[in-house]
């Protein structure tokens, strides 16, 4: 089954669209007691019933095909007289009308079905007219055929939390009562299965929730088919021959990369060249296209000739499909670490380039004042010697007089010394070491 057909199927868990004619349900304890049994003509439930349970049947009918969704081929054995084909055959025409078919199947489940707690069966009977499409989809006001099947989900039932509530008898908050509440389905089945439209008997559509642990026993014991590893549990086993085949853990991060970033190209590759509103076919990653990969990815050698060993003894029968396979996580995580690398070489080499610069500045300013000095040193010795200035406290006599005064100065010899001369209007004042001299003084 593809997704097509699964999405067809799911699409008539609706009111509206629902032709289920017949449920039969059996509650279960932790002690694999059986605490009740129930037979209800479907489309006689109240809307409120009836609605919760189209959702369990849809949720039968959810997830990712090849992870939660497996189609199952019955073994011949199983399709021989006695066989779990032909069990399911004779449920499935009685239309769950006969009562001890039904309780052999609540049996089986009870007897094989490896849970702890208590838990729900249940099981719809269908009747799908399917009606012809066109070639673009179009449906046709013409049936191509009935398709009848069962439905079965098996649903954990668990006591609700403890918790205040509205106590609308008593008209105020209080404990809330605990109920047994049942839960989305754990695991169930569809069969036959719905193939390109149209039944096949010969496989039945498994589905489980927990696609690390996918109930094995289920597939086997109940269902009478060998059990087949989800896309989540292939993931898991080449992660693990990949890491035991690079010893170091830093490499190993390196080459898991590597592969499902080749992988992540190939995907993405397909979907480009395939034509439009068209499902890509899917990769198959046989053992020669493993080793396309490990070449792409660049592996060495000898840690390419490990993996491909190893690979090849677990997914011969059934190699994974490189979609399945790829970990975005680890996409991501990788993508990650090499931008974090990217960024510590850039910021090294930055370190590295200002280092050089630093250095290269040191070396131009020791080299400017060697120049310097080497210059002072010849200028000096070049230059001839001239007295410094004296001081002012050196002189005995200091004159300031205004700019029109200084070319009026002159010198004379009188009574055998030196004087200075300096010619005073009436209208001019004199000052000698602060102290103006007097009208006297200067006649």
């Amino acid at each position: 089954m593809n997704k097509k057909d699964i999405l067809e199927l799911k699409h008539r868990m609706k009111k509206t669209h629902c032709t289920f004619t017949r449920m039969c349900g059996c509650y279960v304890n932790a002690e694999k007691e059986i605490v009740l049994t129930f037979d209800e003509n479907f489309l006689n439930l109240e809307e409120e019933e009836l609605h919760k349970y189209l959702e369990i049947a849809a949720k039968t009918l959810s997830g990712t095909p090849k992870d939660n969704l497996l189609e199952l081929a019955f073994p011949k054995e199983a399709e021989d007289e006695g066989g779990k084909q032909q069990f399911l055959m004779g449920l499935k025409e009685s239309k769950l009308k006969n009562h001890e078919l039904v309780m052999l199947l609540f049996r089986l489940v009870i007897d094989n079905y490896e849970y702890e707690g208590n838990y729900l069966i249940l099981l719809f009977h269908d009747a799908y007219d399917v009606m012809k499409k066109t070639n673009d989809n179009l449906s046709l006001d013409e049936s191509e055929e009935v398709y009848e099947y069962l439905l079965c989900s098996i649903c954990p039932v668990t006591l609700s939390k403890a918790a205040l509530g509205y106590l609308e008898n008593d008209h105020r908050i209080g404990a809330r009562k605990r109920d047994w509440v049942v839960g989305a389905p754990d695991t169930g089945f569809v069969f036959p299965a719905f193939t390109e439209r149209s039944t096949d008997i010969h496989s039945v559509l498994y589905y489980t929730r927990d696609t690390k642990s996918p109930h094995n026993e289920f597939m086997e014991c109940i269902l009478g088919c060998p059990a087949r590893q989800t896309a989540t549990e292939k993931k898991t086993s080449f992660q693990d021959i990949v890491t035991s085949a690079v010893p170091d853990e830093r490499g190993r991060e390196r080459v898991l990369y590597d592969i499902h970033e080749t992988l992540q190209e190939m995907v993405e590759e397909q979907a480009l060249y395939t034509e439009d509103k068209k499902e890509p076919d899917p990769i198959v990653l046989t053992p020669k296209a493993i080793q396309e990969v490990l070449i792409h990815s660049k592996v060495p050698d000898e840690i390419a000739a490990r993996i491909e060993n190893s690979y090849t003894e677990k997914f011969t029968d059934e190699p994974p499909l490189a979609d399945l396979l790829v970990d975005k996580k680890l996409l991501n995580a990788g993508a990650q670490a090499r931008r974090e690398e990217e960024l510590r070489v850039e910021m090294q080499q930055l370190k590295d380039e200002l280092g050089h610069t630093k250095n290269e500045l040191i070396l131009a300013q020791n080299t400017a004042k060697a120049i310097s000095d080497f210059a002072d040193t010849n200028l000096e010795a070049a230059s001839p010697q001239t007295e410094e200035p004296k001081m002012a406290s050196e002189f005995d006599v200091l004159l300031r007089v205004a700019p029109q005064k200084a070319d009026q100065i002159t010198t004379q010899i009188i009574g055998g010394r030196r004087c200075v001369i300096i010619p005073i209007e009436e209208n001019e004042h004199i000052k000698v070491n602060g102290e103006e001299l007097a009208e006297q003084t200067k006649n």
